[in-house]
């Protein structure tokens, strides 16, 4: 059995999240499909909620995250700024960071559970 994996969760005050697995998730997403409504929908996620995502992070950070297109003959659709790629960068460097860190305890763990 591989040892259990960690998910982050970066966390302001008592309990306003940040940054997680999830809004990194939406942020991938809207990476691929350029347009949040799909990434939404590819992530199962609601449109709702993941607007709401994208507005904490946009209040959070000193610029915003999305570009969004309305639109038009060639359609809408969404861009991540420098912003976003920057945070996803920052993350996945700090969970693998995390996950070399705690790799000896986390087979502990492992070494603990039923197969």
């Amino acid at each position: 059995m591989s040892a259990p994996r960690l998910k982050l969760k970066l966390v302001l005050g008592d309990n306003d999240t940040l940054l997680g697995p999830g809004k990194i998730a939406l942020l991938k997403a809207i990476q691929k499909e350029h347009s949040l409504s799909k990434a939404a929908k590819s992530i199962n996620m609601s449109y709702r909620r993941a607007w709401l995502l994208i507005q904490e992070l946009n209040d959070s950070l000193k610029e915003p995250v999305l570009i969004t297109h309305t639109g038009g003959q060639s359609g809408g659709g969404s861009e991540l700024t420098d912003m976003a790629n920057q945070i996803i960068e920052v993350y996945e460097r700090l969970t693998q960071e995390a996950e070399e860190a705690t790799e000896a305890t986390r087979e502990s763990i492992a070494s603990l559970l039923n197969n």
